[in-house]
Parts: structure tokens; sequence; C-alpha cells
């Protein structure tokens, strides 16, 4: 293997960790968690079209207009270009939205910086997987 081969590889498992974390910590309502996984420029857009800044959506945390209860994040692949991963996959979820309760099955990317020795989610979008029960 390359030293950038390796580099690629150590690097998608990095950026699967922190997809694996940034979700654990909103399904256990750690919002500072969350927070410490996003870039101050985050742009969070819902599968609604809602987008967020990384003030907005943690004050909708913080105020419980999103309430996450299970989330399944299968990535299909990690692109890595410089110091930018780009991540692709699907995002299913049981979650309250404005106090409804709502199952979300949705293809998603998410896109990480890396700034210094530190990777962080600059934005995220779902999109409706075409004929998923919501």
């Amino acid at each position: 293997m390359t030293g950038e081969t390796l580099a690629t590889v150590e690097i998608e498992s990095t950026i699967r960790s922190l997809e694996d974390a940034r979700y654990a910590a909103v399904v256990a309502g750690d919002i500072d968690g969350f927070a410490a996984f996003a870039h101050p420029d985050l742009v969070y857009t819902h599968s609604n079209a809602e987008v967020d800044t990384l003030d907005s959506y943690l004050a909708k945390l913080r105020a419980g207009h999103y309430v996450y209860h299970r989330i399944d994040h299968p990535v299909a692949r990690i692109v890595v270009v410089g110091d930018t991963a780009v991540v692709s996959g699907e995002m299913h979820a049981d979650i309250t939205a404005g106090g409804v309760r709502k199952q979300l099955a949705n293809r998603s990317v998410a896109v990480w910086v890396r700034e210094g020795d530190r990777w962080l989610l600059l934005a995220y979008w779902p999109t409706v997987i075409p004929g998923a029960v919501r």
C-alpha cells in the first residue's frame, strides 16, 4: 500500500468514526457533543428542505424541536480530496420533528473539512428516497 493510499484509508476510517459519533451524539441528546464535531459555518439541510446554520440547528435541538430516537446511517462511499471528505450513504431515522413523530428514509451527503488536526462537519443534506415510507 502506498503512503497516499494508506493516508486515505486512515482518513476514511477517521471520517467513519466521526459520522458514528455525530449521529450518536444527537440520538443521546448530547447537543454540545454534536457541536464539537461541527464547523462554525455548518450548512445543515433537512429532508423537508429547511436549512439551518450551526446556531439555529443547536437552538432547535436545545428546544426539543428535533428529537432523534434512532438513526441508522450506512455509508456507501467516502471520497477524500485534499482536506475535504465527502460521505455519501443513507440515513434512516425515527424522529420527532416539531412535535410530530416520523420515520425518515433518505440518501444523504455529508461534507467534512480538515482544519489543522481536526475534521469538522461543514455541510449535510439528505434527500428523500422515492417511494420510501415517511
